[in-house]
């Protein structure tokens, strides 16, 4: 096991193979924690729903920090876009990005749509994969600010470009994220809502093949998920 997940899994007492087969499936799937907890008693692990939501908790965010180390670079033109998530009761906003071949740039949950909430997506995502030559938008004025901003103030010059219909590629890949956390209902905090798409969102990378696999060798998203932790 590595490191960082030994030291947040230390005083739990299930077999780590449970926790991560919980952890995925809530993840990967559109179920809710209650789902999780029959689904387990019927192979014979008794685990309460509660449980299960605070491994999720304590795994989801140190796997996604580790597929971050090991994710596959992306293409240089990018589409950007945010949808809207339910935290307590009002809406929030996921900021997302894809690239011409659908791959997930970057995310991050922020809980205003202005320039300031635009502008740390890009400069997050800019960290992680570099500069991108473009970036496709529809007509939101913030996201617009934002990359006016960051050319001027490091002095780039990404290219912006103002389309719905090329948009429409980062629009549909909402839909595999929203599809998960539909059966949720909503997150009951911003605190644990940024825990738990951070899973959603790596197990979604994974699925689509992001993860640079240990040797190169061909895994199936549930055999890449596990590598994660060890």
């Amino acid at each position: 096991m590595i490191s960082e997940l030994r030291k947040v899994l230390k005083r739990l007492h299930y077999p780590l193979e449970v926790m991560l087969v919980c952890a995925r499936w809530y993840a990967a799937y559109p179920l809710s924690f209650r789902h999780l907890e029959e689904m387990m008693q019927e192979r014979g692990v008794f685990v309460d729903h509660s449980t299960v939501h605070r491994w999720s908790l304590k795994i989801l965010p140190v796997l996604a920090l580790i597929f971050r180390r090991r994710k596959r670079l992306v293409g240089t033109s990018w589409r950007m876009d945010e949808t809207y998530i339910k935290v307590a009761g009002q809406w929030k906003y996921l900021y997302r990005a894809v690239d011409k071949a659908g791959d997930t740039v970057d995310f991050l949950l922020t809980a205003k749509r202005d320039k300031a909430a635009a502008r740390r997506y890009l400069e997050r995502a800019i960290n992680l994969h570099g500069l991108p030559e473009k970036i496709t938008i529809d007509k939101s004025g913030a996201n617009t600010a934002a990359i006016h901003s960051v050319n001027a103030d490091a002095c780039l010059d990404i290219e912006l470009r103002q389309s719905k219909y090329l948009n429409n590629i980062v629009e549909q890949d909402h839909r595999a994220v929203k599809r998960v956390t539909y059966p949720m209902l909503g997150f009951k905090s911003f605190w644990s809502a940024q825990k738990l798409i951070a899973g959603i969102e790596t197990m979604h990378m994974v699925k689509k093949g992001q993860l640079r696999c240990p040797g190169g060798q061909p895994m199936s998203a549930a055999d890449q998920f596990y590598s994660l932790a060890f």
